[in-house]
């Protein structure tokens, strides 16, 4: 994983409703009504963070249709492993776009 592959993955799992949308998908598969049911959310905003999460390669998703006809699109976690230590940060920063170019820059539209 290079510099920018890295900032996009840390930033997109810094959002508690990420965090737990990545744990009920590791339980089991979903489909986005049952799962906004599961996490007390509303579909829009699952939305949202689903659209993030699969941006990021974190989870997939997968229209199936149902018995009675029914377009469902499933959800299922990404197998992935982020190992952070101080070298694996010092190799990642050699990787990293320009400052004001990559995912993630702290100097685009920030206060």
């Amino acid at each position: 994983m290079n510099g920018d592959e890295l900032v996009r993955v840390l930033a997109t799992l810094s959002n508690p409703h990420r965090i737990r949308v990545i744990a009920a998908l590791a339980r089991e598969r979903a489909y986005v009504s049952e799962l906004a049911r599961t996490l007390g959310i509303s579909r829009p905003l699952l939305q949202v963070h689903l659209r993030k999460l699969e941006a990021a390669g974190l989870v997939s998703a997968r229209t199936e249709v149902s018995e009675d006809g029914k377009a469902m699109k499933f959800y299922e976690v990404n197998a992935f492993a982020i190992e952070l230590t101080p070298e694996v940060l010092e190799a990642a920063e050699r990787t990293l776009s320009t400052p004001g170019e990559g995912p993630g820059d702290e100097t685009k539209g920030s206060p």
